[in-house]
């Protein structure tokens, strides 16, 4: 997927979300987690698992996490399914995933059964009633966990203030001045904090899916369910193994980069704007508008 329509999944959510405090607004290094608590797994009968869907649905962001909890088998379970997994819409209407996916939800907001686990990927929300079902639902759920820019849905609904969260890398400066009361942590795979789990782009849901089979089941449970899966990826193992997306990426004349999302752009086709006598280049309008508003906070998180 381009970064490009990632961004336009972000900020097409139609929440009527300012952007307060964009100076105050500050990314910070991924630092050593406090280790996440186990969560308890039931005595018996499957755990379960709600998927969040809507319109621009991101496919690797439920579909990775649906994999990995769809393949969890736990040794002395009676042949229990460890997750029991479904979907959950604003309505019964077919979901168009990105790509053209369709998905009929298998319950709607109104209908859907308590789950114990919320899985949230990057899509385009703007019925603030799901905004609603997703703080009253995390409320009794253990984990209620984002994928992507599914960050920024978490975010909205109030669910991430005061915690430290983590999203897509070239969401980092977007997400850090909508949401300045979130601890954005850059270089981190996933962050966990309380019943709230946030994981960076796309591939990273299916390390913050392992790493919470490891919470229910243990190391070994997680381990065989990737062995399964054939795989090869660490990075459930260390969450600020995405260290190489810390460092910002440098934006030069010859090779200019978006100043909002470090995307490479075009000079020759791409808007621009001229802040203090240099030129800047956004890869889409919704990035212009947000430097344009306040172009100072932008400039000063340039290396």
């Amino acid at each position: 997927m381009k970064r490009r329509e990632l961004f336009r999944i972000s900020t097409a959510m139609g929440l009527g979300a300012a952007l307060p405090a964009l100076a105050a607004a500050k990314v910070q290094q991924a630092g050593a987690p406090a280790p996440a608590a186990p969560l308890k797994p039931p005595p018996e009968g499957s755990i379960p698992v709600a998927f969040l869907l809507s319109d621009n649905a991101v496919v690797i962001d439920f579909g990775g996490p649906w994999e990995v909890f769809a393949n969890t088998s736990v040794q002395g379970r009676s042949g229990e399914a460890a997750f029991q997994l479904y979907t959950v819409g604003a309505t019964a209407a077919p979901v168009t995933a990105y790509g053209g996916m369709k998905i009929v939800p298998n319950y709607t907001i109104a209908n859907a059964p308590p789950p114990k686990v919320i899985v949230v990927p990057a899509q385009t929300v703007s019925d603030p009633a799901v905004l609603e079902w997703l703080r009253q639902t995390s409320r009794t759920a253990d984990l209620t966990m984002s994928v992507c820019t599914g960050a920024f849905i978490l975010a909205h609904a109030g669910l991430l203030d005061g915690k430290s969260a983590v999203t897509h890398h070239s969401a980092f400066k977007e997400f850090a001045m909508k949401f300045p009361r979130v601890r954005l942590k850059r270089g981190a795979r996933f962050v966990e904090e309380g019943n709230i789990a946030t994981a960076g782009g796309l591939s990273s849901g299916i390390d913050l899916a392992l790493r919470v089979v490891e919470r229910y089941f243990g190391r070994a449970a997680a381990s065989n369910t990737a062995y399964t899966m054939e795989y090869q990826g660490q990075g459930w193992l260390d969450p600020n193994s995405n260290s190489i997306y810390a460092r910002t990426r440098r934006s030069t004349e010859q090779h200019p980069l978006c100043p909002v999302c470090e995307m490479d752009v075009d000079k020759l086709d791409s808007l621009s704007t001229t802040y203090r006598k240099r030129n800047y280049y956004f890869c889409m309008e919704e990035h212009k508008k947000l430097f344009d508003a306040n172009p100072a906070s932008f400039i000063a998180s340039l290396p």
